[in-house]
């Protein structure tokens, strides 16, 4: 049997980086931004071209505050470098490369070097260690496998750890069910939207995930909000802890909730510099202020990324945390400014429609929004499902969704459509929710 009293509160993968002075934080990443800055404008022509056009060089650099002097960074630069140009080694002394789905254009390509690697699956550990995973522990890993680098960055995390991983990956949902209670998993790390999804085919297959052993969830990959976290928590027994990376920065394990506060992901400064930007002037945000988050590396070698737009809103706090780890948090992401949407004169995210569906009485926790065209003007409708012991005939679905639509006006002040539907209508997610279809055309 595992011994329960492992919990520790203080514990740490890497105590001296987490808990390292405001101060020394702040001299390694002057230290260490110099350097990518240097490898990123001699190895790389794209930074080399955009640091010229800018009139900056590393040399200008005498703190980190001048870092605002240099250009950003964006998705369509890796498109535009497809598919190896945006490294700064040659391709031959890549140890993996990773890259996104591709389905809105040329997909964004990553590639990492040995030593990246190796850092990856530390923060990770770091990252897994700060949301309750211990080493012994049996982890559950159903974030997908393959150029998705959910799976491969959590296993190699968890391994590095010292835990036992199981590689269940994504979809196979029963399967993913009769493990968790066969082997006993207590850690479990999904997106938000298949964790939820697991738990429904458990009821099926009359098993309450509640009752497992499985005790902590990493969650990410998606937005969620912390109504959703109120969710997984009842539903699944467990405590979700929030994990926050990207690809083109290095994959999961940029920042982490830790357990015991559960309030904002702890950013591993020792590895990445954090900027909030107003989205529309680009200048930088005072510590507290709401913004775009802007993300540099500092030591990734085989891809460099010098301020990279994220176009995730949020907000940094460098407030004490209970946990004791130094480094600056990066509060819940509210949405990306590019998925904000504009009804009729009102800014829209659809986090907040999600903040207001889950939990509402009758509801199950799944959710889609269609943007479309009425008029010259942008329209949505809402889709909703209702909980299997709710009447389902015509007459308590129309009730439903007026009740829906009458809260959703009330609280995000938006006019829209809202369809109930029957339990089971709304597709189901095997790795990320598609919450939004976009049929403006």
């Amino acid at each position: 049997m595992l011994d329960r009293s492992r919990k520790t509160p203080d514990f740490m993968f890497d105590r001296e980086a987490e808990t390292m002075p405001r101060a020394d934080i702040a001299d390694l990443q002057a230290e260490r931004l110099r350097w990518s800055l240097a490898r990123a404008y001699e190895n790389v022509p794209h930074y080399k071209r955009a640091f010229d056009a800018a009139g900056v060089t590393p040399d200008r650099l005498k703190s980190v505050a001048d870092l605002k002097h240099f250009p950003f960074t964006v998705k369509t630069d890796l498109r535009d470098n497809y598919p190896f140009d945006i490294f700064a080694m040659p391709r031959e002394q890549l140890a993996r490369v990773h890259a996104s789905s591709g389905t809105t254009g040329k997909p964004t390509v990553v590639g990492y070097s040995q030593g990246d690697l190796d850092r990856w699956a530390g923060l990770m550990a770091r990252s897994m260690a700060s949301a309750g995973f211990r080493p012994g522990d049996l982890v559950h890993n159903a974030y997908g496998y393959g150029l998705f680098t959910g799976g491969l960055g959590a296993h190699y995390g968890a391994e590095r750890l010292g835990c036992t991983v199981v590689p269940v990956s994504g979809g196979g949902t029963e399967r993913q069910v009769t493990l968790l209670r066969d082997f006993g998993a207590v850690d479990l790390c999904c997106t938000p939207s298949y964790a939820l999804n697991i738990v429904e085919i458990a009821a099926r297959m009359g098993i309450d995930i509640a009752t497992l052993p499985v005790r902590r969830g990493l969650f990410g990959a998606e937005p969620w909000s912390n109504e959703m976290r109120a969710e997984l928590d009842r539903r699944l027994g467990l405590k979700a802890v929030d994990i926050y990376g990207l690809s083109e920065i290095m994959g999961p394990g940029v920042a982490c909730e830790c357990d015991e506060a559960r309030d904002g992901l702890h950013g591993w400064e020792d590895h990445f510099l954090f900027e909030v930007i107003d989205p529309e002037t680009l200048e930088p945000l005072p510590m507290g202020e709401q913004g775009e988050l802007v993300i540099t590396t500092l030591t990734k070698e085989a891809m460099p990324m010098i301020r990279y737009r994220t176009r995730d809103i949020t907000r940094l706090t460098d407030a004490p945390c209970a946990c004791g780890r130094s480094h600056v948090r990066i509060l819940r992401v509210t949405g990306r400014d590019d998925d904000m949407m504009i009804i009729r004169g009102v800014n829209v995210y659809p986090s907040q429609v999600e903040a207001v569906l889950v939990g509402l009485a009758g509801l199950a926790p799944h959710y889609r929004i269609r943007l479309f065209k009425e008029g010259p003007l942008d329209a949505i409708a809402v889709e909703v499902e209702v909980l299997p012991e709710c009447d389902c005939c015509e007459a308590a679905l129309i009730a439903k969704a007026r009740e829906v639509c009458h809260h959703i006006k009330s609280i995000i002040g938006v006019t829209c459509t809202v369809n109930a539907r029957l339990p089971g209508e709304i597709p189901r997610s095997e790795g990320k929710a598609v919450r939004v279809l976009d049929e403006r055309g």
